[in-house]
């Protein structure tokens, strides 16, 4: 392909809110799955913590990852969202999830990220973890970074 081309398409994806998660992490993998599956109008793209462009983007935005390791939504010249906040503001995007996100934000941060944090110090016990980074299906190689 053009590289005129790929910058063009690059440019397109400015506008999509990246959704950065543990690219061991057999729950965080799951979990991207099941977002891609409702994501009906394309608004995520994705991309491992561990890889260069995971890297970089938390770099940009001085995310200190030994602290938030699990999962992380940026949106482009916006804002960036960790922890449970991440999580109600993609599932707010989800059709059929939106209502369970307003709800749960009525449950104040601190007490939602003590679950949350309980959750992602147990992941790789309570469901596993890979020794690389998945690999996505040719179909869906568009939507990572």
């Amino acid at each position: 392909m053009d590289s005129r081309l790929r910058g063009n398409d690059k440019m397109k994806e400015k506008d999509k809110k990246i959704i950065l998660f543990d690219g061991v992490c057999n729950l965080c993998n799951s979990s991207i799955q099941f977002v891609i599956k409702r994501d009906k109008k394309d608004v995520f793209r994705y991309a491992a913590l561990q890889s260069d462009i995971g890297q970089q983007l938390t770099a940009e935005r001085a995310i200190d990852t030994t602290k938030v390791d699990s999962i992380i939504l940026i949106e482009p010249g916006i804002a960036y969202y960790t922890k449970s906040d991440a999580a109600l503001e993609i599932g707010s995007q989800l059709k059929g999830y939106r209502s369970l996100s307003k709800l749960l934000k009525w449950i104040p941060t601190p007490i939602r990220n003590v679950v949350y944090d309980f959750v992602a110090r147990n992941r790789y016990k309570w469901y596993g973890k890979q020794d690389a980074c998945m690999i996505p299906t040719p179909e869906l190689q568009a939507k990572f970074l």
